[in-house]
């Protein structure tokens, strides 16, 4: 064998190990339909550190103000690309996993694993695939909105872990996804990665805004470890994260008290919000958004109307303070 024939069988196994390499193991994508934003997160025990052609966030793909896939279990790029396709022709997330289970590049679907999310008709829409010979333990679950997903698990408590925190967190989708993420912060949730003392080896969470381009969504943050390093990836990656992103589950949470004092209404609220005290002497009110931004300031006596229809629709929260006293509601923008 000649030096260039070895060279192109060289470059051959080469693009093919880039392109088979992995069982990507838990994930998930979801869809805000009130922002429209659309999102990926994922984490797998995959050194990819060995590949440093494959960005931390591969396996997502994020179709601004349309929806999110994520393929994963012996991942193929050309199976990713055409399910690319699928979404740019419009096909509905349960329409593009028949697709691509009756079109698999090596007519091998039953290896795969999908997570599809969508904005069908104004409304979102999930649809999840795992074929049979993924590797155990494998399964994956679905809300209207989000489509969760692994294989290689330590168990079904890792996908309902996931699910549960996506459901509790408050904030943007961002905190939504990393929230879940730290659901599956559990050692051996791939259990490859058992004998590290970690979840995983890499991960990653990513948003688009419905005005990014595709390719470039507004919000990317990745990282990946060294096998045998013993570094937990999703610990890194909240650093990474709280350090760029506020989430009002770490800083700004509900009073329980506050309905015992106030009555606010209506929530979700469209234009006017009526606010009204049962306490006496004046209080300051504001309201912020989900980073922190002050976005309206007055004070109350007892009653108080705001104006919030120039506010973007998503979710914002009002505190309502003296020297004294602190009550904090969260509110919802049409």
């Amino acid at each position: 064998m000649n030096n260039y024939t070895k060279s192109i069988l060289l470059g051959f196994i080469l693009l093919f190990s880039l392109n088979s390499f992995s069982q990507d193991t838990f994930s998930i994508v979801a869809v805000d339909s009130v922002t429209g934003e659309v999102g990926s997160a994922g984490a797998s025990c995959v050194d990819l550190i060995n590949y440093p052609g494959m960005t931390n966030h591969f396996l997502g793909e994020l179709f601004p103000g349309v929806g999110a896939i994520n393929c994963q279990a012996y991942y193929l790029e050309s199976n990713q690309v055409n399910a690319r396709n699928r979404m740019n022709e419009g096909m509905t997330p349960s329409e593009i996993i028949t697709w691509l289970e009756e079109n698999d590049v090596q007519n091998n679907p039953h290896q795969r694993q999908y997570g599809i999310v969508a904005m069908v008709d104004g409304s979102p829409e999930s649809a999840g695939y795992t074929g049979v010979n993924t590797d155990d333990y494998k399964n994956h679950v679905t809300g209207p909105n989000y489509s969760i997903q692994g294989n290689i698990l330590l168990g079904q408590m890792v996908l309902d872990s996931m699910e549960a925190q996506f459901l509790r967190a408050e904030g943007d989708l961002a905190c939504k996804l990393m929230a879940a993420l730290q659901g599956a912060n559990m050692v051996g949730a791939d259990t490859r990665c058992t004998s590290n003392g970690t979840s995983s080896l890499f991960s990653f969470v990513k948003v688009a805004h419905p005005d990014d381009v595709f390719g470039s969504p507004s919000f990317v943050l990745g990282l990946r470890t060294a096998n045998n390093a013993g570094i937990e990836p999703i610990d890194s990656l909240q650093v990474l994260f709280d350090e760029v992103q506020y989430c009002p589950s770490v800083g700004i949470e509900e009073s329980n008290n506050f309905e015992n004092y106030f009555t606010l209404k209506p929530n979700p609220v469209d234009d006017i919000l009526s606010l009204e005290s049962d306490l006496d002497g004046v209080f300051q009110v504001r309201i912020v958004d989900i980073n922190g931004k002050q976005v309206l300031q007055s004070s109350i006596l007892k009653n108080l109307s705001f104006d919030v229809s120039h506010l973007d629709s998503g979710m914002y929260f009002i505190q309502i303070y003296n020297e004294q006293q602190n009550f904090i509601k969260k509110i919802i923008k049409k």
